[in-house]
């Protein structure tokens, strides 16, 4: 299996206040936005802090060809917290969508790519989050969307 990065899913953009992200959005014509599915969906999770994961309030909207995501991490000491406290804000993640996420991982592992978090709902979809910041300048993150 070739490297997990074909198709774009989206772009997580890690914000202070999320209310006032949406505002700013909404006021340039990017609206529609929609709270994301709920983060304790994911039963089998490898978070350095589960609580600080379940924390996280995301919202996200689709635009054509592209979903935006915002999240605005809570007071606990998630990746994503530690990110906005060093940067302010901004790109977190670009999310790539696969058919089978443990197969996308282990496909990222054999191009030299390491885990960094992951998560599963029961029904083996979710994410996996690669340890590429000091490679790509952003995580890359692989997912499979829940079946329907």
């Amino acid at each position: 299996m070739a490297p997990p990065f074909d198709a774009v899913h989206h772009v997580c953009i890690v914000v202070p206040d999320i209310d006032a992200a949406i505002t700013f959005y909404e006021k340039i014509g990017i609206g529609g936005w929609q709270d994301f599915p709920p983060l304790s969906a994911f039963t089998d999770l490898d978070v350095p802090d589960r609580d600080a994961f379940l924390g996280l309030t995301y919202k996200c909207t689709d635009t054509p060809g592209l979903q935006l995501q915002l999240c605005e991490p809570g007071p606990g000491d998630s990746p994503q917290r530690q990110f906005l406290d060093r940067t302010g804000g901004g790109v977190f993640h670009i999310g790539f969508v696969v058919d089978d996420v443990d197969a996308g991982t282990e496909a990222a592992r054999a191009a030299g790519l390491e885990p960094w978090m992951y998560g599963r709902r029961p029904d083996s979809t979710g994410f996996t989050y690669l340890q590429t910041p000091a490679l790509a300048g952003v995580v890359l993150e692989i997912r499979q969307s829940p079946n329907t």
